[in-house]
Formats: C-alpha cells, structure tokens, sequence
C-alpha cells in the first residue's frame, strides 16, 4: 500500500517541481528588466554605460533621479499628465458604460446603426492632417480640452462593457422596470455597481493610455505650460541622445540642463526616464488587478 502512494506521489511531485520552475522562470523573465533598469539607474553611470550592471548596483548612489527632476517645467507638466490621466480617465470610464449600457437596449431608436457607426471608427480613420485641421477648427489647438474631448468616445471600450452587460442577468433591469425604475435609474442604481470589473478593466486601459500619450501634445500645443510630462521627458532623451548638439528646452534653463547632461549618460538618461514615466502605473495597477482578470475576460467573450 505504502508502495502503491509512493509511485502515485511522485509523478505528481515531479510535475509541481516543473510547475513551480516554470513559473518562477516565468516570473523572472517579466520581472528582471525592470530590475536592471532600476539597478542601472542607482549605479555608477560610467560603469553602466559600458554595460558591468547585470544583477547588482554598483557605487549606488540617487544623483540621476535627483538631477532629472531639476528639468523646467517638469513638475507643471506632471501636473498636467496627472490631470489629463484622472479627467480623462473619469470621462472615458462614464461615456463607455453609459453608451456601454444603452447600447443593450432595444427601444433605443435606430440602436443598431448608431452602434455599427460607433464601432466602424475602429477601422477607419482619416489621417492626420484631417484630424488636425479637426482639432483646430474646434478650438483644440493649445489647449487642456484637447487631451481629454477627443478620448472620451472609444469604441473598444464600449464593446467591453455592452458585452459584460448582456452577459448579466436580465432579471435584474427587468424587475427594477416593474418597480418603477427608469433607464438611468437602473444604469445609476444597479448596473453601475455590477459592472465594477468591467469598468476597472477600462480604467486601467484609459489611465494608460492617457499617461503615456504624448503626441497629441506634439501636434496640438505649443504652449509649455501645457506640456506633459511624457513631452518634456520625449524632448529630453532627444537632447540627451546628442549631447554634443544640446539646445535649449523651450528657451529655459538651458545653462542646467546643458550641465545635467554632461554629467549624466545617455544611458542613465533613458533609464532614469523610464523608470519615473513607468513607476505611477505600476503602482496603480495592483489596486484595480483583482478586477482585471474578471473584467477582461466577461467584456471579451459573451456567454
């Protein structure tokens, strides 16, 4: 009997040892590049530069990360990003479970046509140049507006939230209409705190994108004031990437930056970058990844 659990035993032990190796192999995969960028950027820059820096910091020291946020205009355009991520965010997240949710509904006039003309604009688009003239024919040039109005309609994310809708009990808006609820009332009271999973799953999607864009900022604004902190990074690593060529960032402070530059690395630069531009979102993403998972996979697949 003893021998029989012994031979049942170690297969099974054997395929939880391979398990847990190609998971923690897995795991080390995803995790060691943002481990050496991070080591590189607290390491010597000279000696990161030739490339010593592979498992452990050397002559550790915060001087990059220090010089960095001596950049002008640095902390107004993280003000502006942090802005333009939670209103954009805000917006996106609302205008994608309302339409979302309307979408569901038949009585709604001519409901199929105003969802195929919603989703056809996944596909086609017309350029640029077009939606440039657009954006300044409507007064979006040089302005906050013109980070946030043109997100708030996306149609991808409407479909996740239609599909997490019609794959949830339709007794529920069914007995709240009999008791008298409205449309909104059901969407405020009942859908809302339903779709969670669903709306943290676009949260996260639109908070990324809307933190990492910066070329609506370079076709659309001139004004530094109304830089963000992905441009005023982007515009860095250029300068960074020839120093021999250095310019002025937006005609200020060129004296500093002339002199952040020459003592740091072009390598240092681009890490030490990352690592800021990377860092919020990785910081945000554990408080809505227990949603995720869920929410991805019910606004993906119906049924």
């Amino acid at each position: 009997m003893t021998a029989l659990r012994k031979r049942v035993e170690v297969p099974d032990l054997i395929i939880t040892i391979v398990i847990y190796v190609l998971f923690t192999a897995f795991t080390f995969i995803c995790v060691y590049p943002f481990y050496y960028i991070i080591i590189n950027t607290i390491s010597a820059n000279d000696i990161s530069a030739r490339g010593e820096v592979i498992f452990w910091p050397q002559q550790v020291h915060f001087q990059n990360y220090i010089d960095i946020f001596k950049v002008p205009g640095l902390w107004n355009a993280l003000m502006i990003s942090v802005s333009r991520t939670v209103i954009g965010t805000t917006l996106t997240v609302g205008a994608s479970a309302f339409l979302g949710y309307m979408f569901t509904k038949d009585k709604i006039w001519m409901r199929r046509f105003w969802y195929r003309f919603t989703i056809i604009t996944m596909f086609f688009n017309a350029g640029i140049i077009p939606w440039y003239l657009t954006m300044k024919t409507l007064g979006l040039t040089n302005n906050f507006l013109a980070y946030v109005l043109p997100t708030i309609v996306a149609p991808f994310y409407i479909i996740l939230v239609k599909t997490f809708v019609e794959s949830t009990p339709k007794e529920l808006q069914q007995a709240a209409t009999i008791d008298g609820a409205g449309t909104l009332t059901i969407f405020w009271r009942i859908m809302l705190p339903i779709c969670k999973p669903i709306l943290a799953t676009v949260a996260i999607f639109a908070a990324v994108d809307q933190w990492n864009s910066f070329q609506d900022t370079l076709l659309l604004v001139t004004d530094s004031n109304l830089y963000s902190l992905q441009f005023i990074l982007y515009n860095y690593i250029k300068q960074a990437s020839s120093l021999s060529t250095l310019v002025n960032l937006q005609n200020a402070g060129s004296t500093a930056i002339a002199s952040l530059a020459t003592e740091q690395t072009t390598t240092s630069i681009r890490m030490t970058v990352t690592i800021i531009v990377v860092a919020p979102i990785m910081f945000v993403y554990p408080i809505f990844q227990r949603f995720f998972v869920k929410g991805i996979m019910i606004g993906a697949v119906k049924g």
